[in-house]
């Protein structure tokens, strides 16, 4: 079993409840329709990932420019070294890529998940 930090279940659901822009895009308008069980917000160890699915061990991340700073890509590569030695793949798209390429993230994602566009599934839409 993969550990988590309870001291950081608040923060997680704190997130959860006030997702940015993009993550929401990318959350109501395409990885509830993946046909995975797709966690938004979710504590592994000492950190918490935007999304993550975890029968494919795949962390997606969702980065604003705040994670171009020198301090930001040392920590980031820090967290995916934790999670990579727990099998875990990190993929990163900026907040740009969800604003101005929204179907090449989707197609990347699905790629990386053996699927196709016809294997999403319907929800009706709660936001």
């Amino acid at each position: 079993m993969i550990p988590y930090n309870s001291k950081l279940v608040p923060n997680a659901k704190a997130l959860r409840r006030n997702m940015t822009k993009e993550e929401k895009h990318l959350w109501y308008d395409f990885l509830k329709r993946l046909p995975f069980a797709v966690k938004r917000q979710h504590n592994i160890e000492n950190y918490i990932v935007d999304f993550y699915i975890a029968n494919r061990k795949l962390v997606i991340e969702l980065d604003g420019v705040q994670h171009s700073t020198p301090d930001s890509i040392e920590y980031d590569q820090a967290r995916e070294n934790v999670l990579s030695k727990w099998g875990m793949v990190v993929v990163r798209y900026t907040n740009r890529q969800v604003n101005q390429q929204f179907n090449c993230v989707c197609q990347d994602i699905l790629n990386r998940l053996g699927l196709s566009f016809s294997d999403l599934k319907e929800v009706k839409d709660k936001r």
